[in-house]
């Protein structure tokens, strides 16, 4: 016989267990509403937020007048929930690879289907390109969506989508290869990698802020939820002692004779006399930043790279000597073709018997034997002290990334043979605008003015703060500058060795420079670098002009290469300023006695 169930028994263990069941929802309930309730608030909210950084408006770089050499413009950064983009990564590949150059088809399906729910798919994008790869994702979409029509969630095909945008602005340089190996570059992330643009880096970037906003199941932004801004702060810009105008006219004419000699590169430096501002920094080879280049375009040939200048070093030498009271205008030397020092003989450029020159004629021929006889009239010591005032050996202070000190031999006790190769200009070695501030002393009275390259900062409400540099010095006296700048008038006289350095109208100061240089890994003298450093108008100098050319080819000479160089870029400079003639004559200079 059956037996029934007992009722009342089935029925307390039914209440009792719905009682268990309630009771834990009740301490869940409690738990979450009354023991601690902000914790788990926010809990929910971190796991629904989404982080956005806010980029910092990077500062502008621009020249002595305004003119813009770098400069930041909207861009975006694509990014990937790869939760929603890897059932399509291969159609969305196939959309963006055609729409942004140098991306693989292979490399954006990697990206778009890893783990996790967010991935970087490329950056700097522009909003017009973005633009366009939205539309057709939509032109897409609108043909599966058509296919979706009245069937199941579950037989619908995946939309295209999953992708967003985050700020990501491009550094854009308007006035493209003027300046650019001095600006520099930015990375991708937007920090320099060379030039000002690594130098200064932490003041031009600025400090970028972010934004927290809870976000949907889809990775869109809830209205009207709770949000975290941190405003970014704005970089600092930059303008440069530089004129584009100038800049750009350097840098074609350097362009020109590194092409027509077949060096291996070139650079002039124009400096504001009374001032120091480098004026022009031109570089050949160069580049242009808004087109691929590679690392080897970044190197800035007039700070980075040393050399024995040559020639040019005499106008150092005889201004020391003139401030010394060694020589003045009316020295006299019998100067032989050659000398020997310390059982080496040195020998100057053209082959001679004895001849009787004055100290003009010593610069205007640019004897090396001349110039050693009448260094050792001082102590060597002495002609140290002299190079480093003139700042040989030393920062030039404009603190640029990568900058060469070039090279003086240590202490001040040197053998004759170094003093007597040092003081015609080999046995040292510069960059190019430590060698234009030496000459640029001699133009300025025999007061050193510290090269300057940056003059104001920009704040970001336009506000100039100039820039503090170090103060200028007196290196020699304003009598001796003045002997050394006459020694220097013969050099563009006819008679001199560059007289295709004159200027009609104008009275200019200069030396010529032709120099050996050692081959890189060899140790050895194998090339050789010419130049020409010159100022004018001679007898009121306002800017000082310095041209370089290394590793010429055919027939060498500083004055016959970089001569006509000076002549182009200190015209321009002159008339650009409006720099009238002074209507002085080129004076009667004896060169012999």
């Amino acid at each position: 016989m059956l037996r029934l169930g007992r009722p009342a028994l089935r029925l307390r263990l039914t209440f009792g267990v719905m009682a268990f069941v309630l009771s834990l929802f009740a301490g869940r309930l409690v738990l979450l509403q009354g023991v601690d309730p902000n914790s788990y608030a926010a809990a929910a909210t971190k796991e629904n937020a989404r982080a956005f950084i806010l980029h910092a408006d990077r500062g502008t770089i621009q020249d002595r007048n305004g003119v813009e050499l770098a400069v930041t413009e909207d861009a975006v950064a694509i990014t990937a929930d790869p939760k929603q983009t890897k059932p399509v990564a291969q159609q969305l590949a196939a959309i963006l690879a055609p729409k942004l150059p140098g991306t693989k088809v292979a490399d954006l399906i990697k990206s778009m289907s890893g783990p996790g729910r967010f991935a970087y798919v490329a950056r700097q994008v522009s909003p017009t390109t973005w633009s366009a790869i939205q539309a057709e994702i939509k032109a897409a979409n609108l043909p599966i969506s058509k296919q979706n029509r009245g069937k199941p969630q579950e037989q619908q095909a995946t939309l295209l989508g999953g992708l967003y945008t985050e700020e990501n602005p491009i550094r854009s340089h308007p006035n493209g290869s003027i300046a650019a190996t001095l600006v520099g570059v930015t990375s991708k992330e937007g920090k320099g990698q060379s030039g000002l643009e690594y130098g200064l880096n932490d003041k031009l970037s600025g400090q970028d802020g972010k934004a927290v906003y809870e976000v949907d199941a889809n990775g869109n932004q809830i209205p009207n939820a709770n949000h975290t801004v941190q405003e970014p702060k704005p970089g600092i810009g930059l303008q440069l002692t530089l004129d584009t105008d100038l800049q750009f006219f350097a840098e074609k004419r350097i362009q020109q004779a590194v092409q027509q000699y077949k060096a291996s590169a070139g650079t002039v430096v124009v400096l504001d006399v009374k001032t120091g501002e480098l004026l022009a920094l031109a570089n050949y080879p160069s580049f242009d930043p808004n087109k691929p280049y590679t690392s080897a375009d970044l190197s800035n040939t007039a700070l980075q790279r040393s050399y024995e200048p040559g020639s040019v070093q005499k106008v150092v030498t005889m201004a020391a000597l003139a401030d010394a009271g060694k020589i003045d205008l009316n020295t006299k030397l019998q100067v032989p073709g050659t000398i020997d020092v310390q059982r080496r003989t040195i020998k100057d450029h053209w082959a001679h018997n004895t001849m009787n020159l004055t100290i003009s004629g010593v610069i205007a021929k640019s004897s090396n034997v001349g110039t050693i006889m009448v260094s050792h009239r001082m102590p060597i010591p002495q002609f140290v002290k002299y190079l480093h005032d003139f700042g040989f050996g030393e920062p030039t202070g404009l603190n640029f990334p990568g900058e060469t000190n070039g090279r003086l031999a240590p202490g001040d006790e040197w053998p004759e043979i170094t003093r007597s190769n040092v003081a015609f200009g080999q046995g040292l070695s510069v960059n190019a605008v430590q060698e234009a501030a030496a000459v640029n002393a001699v133009a300025n009275g025999g007061v050193y003015e510290p090269p300057k390259l940056i003059r104001n900062y920009i704040q970001a409400d336009g506000t100039l703060t100039p820039n503090q540099t170090a103060p200028a010095r007196r290196v020699v006296s304003e009598k001796a500058a003045k002997e050394v700048t006459t020694m220097m008038e013969s050099v563009t006289a006819k008679k001199g060795t560059a007289p295709l350095a004159a200027i009609d109208g104008y009275l200019v100061a200069g030396k010529t420079g032709t120099a050996q240089q050692v081959v890189p890994g060899t140790g050895k003298y194998g090339a050789w670098a010419t130049s020409f450093a010159g100022f004018a108008p001679a007898d009121n100098p306002r800017f000082v002009t310095y041209v370089v050319l290394h590793d010429p080819q055919g027939a060498r000479g500083g004055g016959l290469q970089g001569g006509p160089v000076f002549r182009d870029v200190m015209s321009y400079a002159l008339q650009k300023y409006v720099v009238p003639p002074t209507g002085a004559a080129q004076p009667t200079i004896p060169l012999t006695w």
